[in-house]
């Protein structure tokens, strides 16, 4: 008796084996992460300029530059030198309203103002390397001493930032 029992047991076991055959494969998943980057700008205004305090005395002013990279991708911001009439990275230029007059100004990246910041990757930009969240740089503006011979009114310019990456 023990024997059939063990017989039946067998085939028991052997039928829903084969019932329960399965079959299995992979497949890959994958993608790739690019770099990106966007920027933003806030205005820099200047206080007023008082033409005979302005004789010997600097007008300074900041604005703050906003660069969100994807992480780890290294960056370089640029300012270009403006709109001005003969401006360059190094020397700017505010224009009257009226175009016939320039205010001489400068754009730096240290609070010291002494690094000018200008457009040319590895030489005058601000570098960095994106985290994936906003990163604020601050741009340390200045409208040099000895211009008291200036036109009345208002001067503007535009500077275009660029982000390298």
């Amino acid at each position: 008796m023990k024997s059939k029992i063990a017989i039946a047991a067998a085939l028991l076991v052997t039928s829903s084996m084969a019932q329960a055959a399965t079959d299995s494969t992979t497949f890959t998943v994958s993608t790739n992460v690019t770099a990106a980057c966007d920027v933003s700008a806030s205005a820099l205004t200047f206080a007023n300029v008082d033409p005979l305090a302005n004789a010997s005395a600097n007008t300074d002013g900041t604005s703050t530059v906003t660069v969100t990279c994807s992480n780890t991708t290294a960056y370089d911001v640029g300012l270009s030198a403006g709109n001005g009439a003969s401006a360059t990275v190094s020397s700017r230029k505010m224009t009257h309203t009226d175009g016939s007059s320039t205010l001489n100004y400068a754009l730096y990246s240290n609070a010291g103002r002494s690094t000018n910041w200008g457009d040319t990757v590895g030489t005058d930009t601000v570098s960095g390397t994106g985290t994936g969240s906003a990163q604020t740089h601050t741009v340390y503006g200045r409208i040099p001493s000895g211009q008291q011979t200036a036109k009345v009114g208002a001067y503007s310019d535009t500077i275009t930032v660029t982000v390298t990456y």
